[in-house]
């Protein structure tokens, strides 16, 4: 298989994870607990895969320079498009509990702000699906089953918290469909794109999606995750940093 449709296919496994989690938080009533403690063991999963499989990268490949700057520039980047979609309705997207979204009723324009802020969230991760490939040529397993296990408690907890504000079927399944092709080009795109660049600016380009990821995990996982977990969180976060950790040293 052509590498660039081999990073299309990867990217698209990683974003069918949401329609999965859209299946289970719309058609059953989760406990809100248990939605909280995967979307915890996902934080803890992708924490890792910054770390050891992004961040770590770009320095390897690019030095200190473009990695701080890529990472930060990815962080303000996400914070700047979290900040204007939260303005719009979108602020608790992954929310499921006590803080639910507004309807369309409450807030016009919010399932738009939704929909965007789904795919906010979920560019960066598929765009470095694609990337990884550029290395060695094989994609980055641990960073397609960081994405993958980060992305089940996504759609379940933002599923559910759509049916809560009364958004049909339709509505919702349309949405983790958009975004799981989303994710496809993303990743052919991260592929594409990154492989034209010299080893500097992809470093750069690592980082970035480094930093968007990070900034995501603090403003979106880690409160749901806290809203029902409470001091079992930390605990939770550190067993899921440690699978990512250890598929990344197998």
């Amino acid at each position: 298989m052509p590498d660039i449709l081999e990073a299309g296919a990867w990217g698209l496994v990683a974003g069918s994870a949401l329609l999965l989690g859209a299946a289970i938080g719309y058609g059953l009533r989760v406990p809100r607990w248990l939605v909280a403690s995967v979307m915890a063991f996902g934080a803890g999963v992708l924490l890792s895969a910054v770390s050891f499989e992004l961040v770590a990268e770009a320095y390897d490949e690019g030095g200190l320079a473009p990695a701080v700057i890529g990472t930060v520039g990815g962080a303000v980047a996400y914070t700047a498009g979290n900040a204007w979609l939260a303005r719009r309705g979108a602020r608790h997207r992954k929310r499921s509990g006590h803080r639910i979204q507004p309807s369309e009723e409450q807030q016009a324009g919010s399932g738009t702000a939704l929909a965007l802020g789904a795919l906010l969230d979920g560019v960066p991760e598929s765009a470095v699906i694609g990337m990884s490939l550029l290395q060695g040529g094989a994609v980055s397993l641990v960073t397609v089953v960081a994405v993958f296990l980060s992305n089940v408690p996504e759609g379940l907890s933002s599923s559910a918290g759509m049916r809560r504000a009364g958004r049909g079927r339709a509505y919702v399944f349309g949405v983790w469909g958009t975004i799981a092709l989303a994710g496809t080009v993303a990743a052919v795109l991260g592929y594409a794109v990154a492989g034209a660049l010299p080893v500097a600016a992809v470093a750069a380009v690592t980082a970035v999606a480094a930093g968007a990821i990070l900034a995501m995990i603090a403003d979106t996982m880690i409160p749901e995750a806290f809203e029902d977990t409470h001091l079992a969180m930390g605990l939770i976060t550190v067993c899921g940093f440690l699978v990512s950790f250890s598929l990344s040293h197998a």
